[in-house]
């Protein structure tokens, strides 16, 4: 079985949960800029959770899909369509006939993505699917996904496939055949005209005026056109140093906030580079990565102190509750 692409979108790429153990080498990280999303596109289609899948941003591809494929869409609202009918998201999906997947009008978020059960087979680059496009290396060819494009599945596991004779048994007269049951997807609470991003203090907080970290808690800032994969440029109040400050690169991390010196903050994100040189006033908590993945230029934000420990356990939660829906799914099957 296999995907065909029809028309690419603007960026669709394979991800997975990305490639460690090779920051020291200068290799970066990549991976699913919403490890959220696509940790639970897998395990909707009984995938394991760091298996890749597409992620497409903001204008989705059409793509030719064989008959008997269990796929799953979540992240992002793309307005996904098969053969024109609207494909119901957060849950999977039996493809009944080979068909036409086509994707939309960006509805909400930012990425949307697609799993198929057994995977991509594709060969993994220093034990990663994940496309890093400037060193062309990972997912398919090391690039975005071009017209006529051929990805051929994996195996699919012994839960998709009773998934699958769940879906089958259902009376449905469609292409296809969805679950009537679904996963919460991230909820992204606005207040106002904003969304509320909690940080930690960065390694050099202590190292700006006053004025400029009561700003950085206090101020809303906006995403720029020139934000991607790499990081998310931000704009608003500057913020800046009590004296001029010369630093050694070291070493930078997934939610990093530098601030280079025209004291506009960025956000590093998936495809960030392994070391940074300018000063770091914030660490955003790694719950909160897939909400900001999520948003678009122009979109607004504001930063809320919470503590190390409040950020654990934020994470710890987010395991549990991952866990629990993989045990419901499991039930369901």
């Amino acid at each position: 079985m296999s995907i065909r692409v029809i028309s690419p979108g603007l960026l669709t790429t394979v991800q997975d949960l990305g490639r460690y153990g090779y920051q020291k080498y200068g290799v970066i990280v990549s991976g699913a800029m919403d490890s959220y999303s696509l940790r639970a596109a897998n395990i909707l289609v009984g995938n394991k959770e760091d298996e890749g899948a597409l992620e497409i941003t903001l204008m989705g591809p059409s793509l030719s899909i064989d008959k008997g494929t269990l796929f799953s869409i979540t992240g992002g609202d793309l307005s996904p369509t098969i053969n024109g009918e609207p494909v119901p998201m957060w849950r999977p999906v039996y493809l009944k006939e080979n068909s036409v997947l086509k994707f939309g009008a960006c509805k909400s978020g930012c990425r949307a993505y697609l799993a198929v059960a057994g995977g991509f087979n594709l060969p993994e680059v220093m034990g990663s699917k994940s496309t890093y496009q400037r060193a062309e290396i990972g997912g398919y060819k090391g690039r975005m996904l071009k017209k006529d494009d051929v990805l051929q599945f994996g195996y699919p596991s012994e839960e998709a496939s009773d998934i699958i004779k769940k879906l089958i048994e259902k009376s449905y007269s469609n292409s296809f055949a969805a679950a009537n049951w679904y996963l919460e997807g991230e909820l992204i609470k606005k207040n106002f005209d904003y969304i509320t991003v909690r940080v930690m203090q960065g390694r050099e907080f202590d190292k700006f005026t006053l004025d400029s970290k009561n700003k950085f808690f206090n101020s809303e800032f906006s995403i720029t056109a020139q934000s991607d994969r790499m990081g998310y440029r931000l704009s608003g109040t500057t913020l800046n140093l009590e004296k001029p400050l010369e630093m050694i690169s070291e070493a930078v991390s997934l939610g990093t906030i530098q601030v280079p010196p025209d004291g506009n903050p960025i956000i590093l994100l998936a495809d960030r580079q392994t070391t940074g040189g300018y000063p770091k006033i914030g660490q955003v908590a790694s719950v909160d990565i897939s909400r900001i993945a999520q948003l678009k230029p122009g979109d607004k934000i504001m930063f809320k102190e919470i503590s190390l420990g409040e950020a654990e356990e934020l994470y710890i939660e987010r395991e549990k509750y991952i866990t629990s829906l993989k045990i419901g799914i499991n039930l369901r099957i």
